[in-house]
């Protein structure tokens, strides 16, 4: 019984889920028991064999962790909402079932992504270095000035679970229109905000603020770019709290640096983490986060027990709390 639910997992996570684990009659846990990504290696070793893999959107699992895995393999279980660094074909093809973590993450993306407009919009990385090396002098009617969401325009590319959350909590602010782009209409998302469909050019042009929240695929991959930045306002931010591959980075930096857009804020860049000598991170219109969306305590304590109840149940041929329709 214990062989037949040989399980990695591929980080340290929080302690309620590794608890699911172990406690699970006949299940044999073998983890990378560190903080940081296990070394390639290593995971092609610690997958050999396995009946179930539990891992990060930080873990590439392709082909060559697959054949390392073995025909043994028959759940991967990845503590995220995404799940592009999954090789679902490849999984598809081997008849290997998918669980992955959606919805309990969706009010704490949210609130980071606010979080983060509202930084970006008001200057605060700047201000408060101001404060620290003495460029607050006195009160200025220019100085620091930045933009404010009441009566304003806000686009959001993807109108799923967490782009209905974003707009949710930014209707109190007084926003006066909602536009959102995906890859079709979708008027019961859009109905509470009055939210209206919109080419992705259109959202371009007339929002005041773009908020990217959309998921990953090849018709998303690099849809933020020149043509994209070239027609939004000289006075628009972007935020980018989906995925880094969405946006082309070097034409993102030229929109900055030439003032044909106004900030960005990234909780997502391309690679992750960003080297700390690139040129983004040098602009103060620039605000960049380490991929902090999901994190509150509750929150990761939460996708890591989802992400063990749906490897358990993958095991057991229950159906998955959270299953990934291949």
């Amino acid at each position: 019984m214990r062989r037949a639910m040989a399980v990695f997992v591929t980080r340290r996570i929080p302690a309620q889920g590794m608890r699911v684990l172990s406690e699970a009659k006949g299940c044999c846990v073998q983890q990378w028991d560190s903080d940081e990504p296990v070394p390639r290696n290593e995971l092609l070793l610690g997958v050999a064999g396995k009946q179930g893999l539990l891992c990060l959107l930080s873990d590439r699992i392709d082909a060559e962790v697959l054949d390392a895995a073995g025909p043994s393999l028959k759940v991967i279980s990845t503590m995220s909402v995404g799940f592009d660094h999954l090789a679902l074909d490849e999984i598809k093809k081997r008849g290997i079932r998918v669980g992955y973590t959606p919805d309990v993450l969706t009010d704490a993306t949210a609130e980071l992504s606010v979080a983060l407009l509202l930084t970006t919009c008001r200057r605060l990385p700047e201000a408060v270095e101001e404060v620290k090396t003495g460029g607050w002098t006195t009160w200025k009617p220019l100085w620091m000035c930045g933009y404010g969401l009441s009566g304003s325009t806000v686009g959001i590319i993807g109108l799923g679970r967490i782009g209905q959350a974003v707009a949710r909590r930014l209707k109190p602010f007084g926003v006066k229109n909602f536009l959102y782009t995906g890859s079709r209409p979708k008027p019961e998302n859009a109905a509470e905000f009055q939210a209206e469909f919109v080419p992705l050019t259109k959202l371009a042009e007339e929002s005041d603020f773009v908020i990217v929240t959309c998921a990953l695929t090849p018709s998303t991959q690099g849809m933020c770019n020149k043509n994209f930045f070239s027609r939004m306002k000289k006075t628009s931010v972007f935020i980018n709290t989906s995925r880094g591959a969405v946006v082309n980075q070097e034409d993102l930096y030229d929109a900055l640096v030439s003032g044909q857009i106004a900030a960005a804020g990234l909780d997502v860049t391309t690679p992750e983490p960003l080297p700390t000598d690139h040129p983004l991170l040098k602009l103060k219109n620039c605000v960049i986060l380490p991929h902090i969306g999901s994190a509150t305590y509750a929150t990761r304590s939460t996708m890591a027990v989802l992400a063990a109840d749906n490897l358990l149940a993958g095991l057991r041929g229950e159906p998955m709390p959270h299953e990934l329709l291949l």
